[in-house]
């Protein structure tokens, strides 16, 4: 994404407003862009092969698309809090997992295109199904990515404690 007052580009996830999100812009901006591009690689053949352990049937495709949105957003949430919450301080893991990675594996374009094409086919009904099955699981699959992540941190957290006492 391109600004005015910073032509490179950027990670889009980045909020120019917190100051430790901020420190991303400055130094070498196409390092970001290179961890982005390796992410969203690793990502994209991630995505790939999920397509091919799911069973060529008809309707497969959307069955596909959404195995892999959802669990792509699980992901999401468990590296959203491991990066900002347990490992903060790497500049370039969150760009590198968040928006490679995980952007490169998700495929919310491909989720509207199958949309689209189930209502100009006439079936209603299944496309507003999967249009807000997708984003219910999708969120629900986040705040559980956040939620399992979080617990898992605050038990080994405590153990380190224990077995420093």
């Amino acid at each position: 994404m391109r600004n005015r007052r910073n032509p490179y580009p950027v990670d889009p996830d980045l909020d120019a407003h917190v100051p430790r999100q901020r420190r991303e812009l400055s130094g070498a901006p196409w390092a970001v862009l290179g961890v982005v591009a390796a992410g969203g690689a690793l990502g994209a053949l991630a995505r790939y092969g999920a397509g091919l352990a799911v069973p060529r049937v008809a309707g497969g495709e959307v069955q596909a698309t959404l195995a892999v949105n959802v669990s792509g957003c699980l992901l999401i949430g468990a590296l959203m809090v491991v990066v900002t919450e347990a490992r903060a301080g790497g500049r370039l893991l969150r760009p590198f997992l968040g928006t490679g990675v995980a952007g490169g594996y998700t495929t919310f374009s491909a989720h509207v295109g199958q949309f689209r094409e189930l209502l100009q086919s006439g079936a209603a009904a299944p496309a507003l199904a999967y249009l807000a099955g997708t984003l219910f699981l999708a969120l629900a699959a986040v705040w559980l990515g956040v939620a399992v992540t979080r617990r898992v941190l605050r038990v080994r957290i405590a153990g380190e404690r224990e077995v420093r006492q």
